[in-house]
């Protein structure tokens, strides 16, 4: 798989054992809010060892919790998270940045109890009230 920020200038691949190796989910944590707005969280967990930039160089933020996040130092947009624990194991790319993200459908929700009354379930997925943050 193949993806990119909006203004090109960030773009990687991703090489997969099987697309059962990538999980997507829409998580609903006030950070999420805060850092994706209307569109949450909705990432997809890979190995770190499939994924890699190929141009551009990200531009990295950490959080006060911990999470860093990649993005595009041109048009701002998000590429991939993780947090301390999962740094040397796991990315958590932005779903919208994938070229054909149909190929790596959502597979459940976190922190619903904070999910907005109007917002759908998606169907067929797990769903988890809390997690530790």
């Amino acid at each position: 798989m193949k993806g990119r920020c909006v203004c090109e200038n960030l773009q990687y691949s991703l090489e997969l054992e099987s697309l059962d190796d990538a999980r997507t989910t829409l998580c609903h944590c006030n950070s999420c809010k805060r850092a994706f707005g209307t569109n949450y969280g909705l990432t997809t967990k890979v190995p770190l060892q499939g994924f890699k930039y190929e141009a551009g160089t990200p531009k990295k933020f950490k959080q006060h919790n911990g999470v860093t996040r990649e993005f595009c130092d041109n048009c701002g947009a998000y590429i991939c998270e993780y947090g301390e624990e999962a740094a040397d194991k796991f990315r958590y790319i932005m779903w919208g940045s994938f070229d054909e993200p149909e190929k790596v459908p959502p597979k459940g929700e976190f922190f619903c109890k904070n999910k907005p009354k109007w917002m759908p379930d998606i169907p067929g997925t797990f769903r988890k009230q809390e997690i530790k943050e």
